[in-house]
């Protein structure tokens, strides 16, 4: 099952691309996790490096990178994580807009396991999943957009 959430935000595709794949400063904005690192020696996100995030519920996944564009398109897909998810993918895009914002915009495919229990568990999953990504776009929007920062 797919869904997606996006968000305008007052910065570039730059920026904002820059500061989502920065596993250094994830935790600052992203409300979702409560432990984000680079796996296997990497140093910065790109293509085929594996990433390792634990969410706030403790439940870790590994995902590795597909796709890495910088500053429009991050995207990764799960090679490790909880028993219950048989498949997981998910993209970052950053769209600049005429105003000189930034839609970015979470696009998730989750598929629970086991298969004979899917049809009860995607659409739960696909919930829980797309009330935690609305948090983290904006937890995005707020900590960029707060002067404080």
């Amino acid at each position: 099952m797919t869904f997606e959430d996006s968000i305008l935000i007052r910065d570039t595709p730059d920026a904002l691309f820059a500061l989502t794949q920065d596993y250094g400063r994830r935790l600052e904005w992203d409300p979702f996790l409560r432990s984000a690192e680079l796996v296997g020696g990497a140093v910065e996100a790109g293509p085929g490096v594996r990433a390792y995030c634990v969410a706030h519920n403790r439940l870790g996944m590994e995902t590795e990178y597909v796709s890495f564009t910088p500053p429009r398109v991050a995207a990764v897909k799960m090679t490790r994580g909880p028993w219950f998810i048989g498949g997981f993918a998910g993209s970052w895009r950053f769209m600049p807009e005429a105003d000189g914002r930034t839609r970015v915009i979470f696009r998730y495919s989750v598929q629970a396991r086991p298969r004979w229990l899917q049809p009860l568990l995607n659409p739960v999953l696909v919930r829980v999943f797309s009330r935690e990504v609305r948090k983290r776009l904006e937890g995005l929007r707020s900590f960029v957009e707060t002067p404080t920062r």
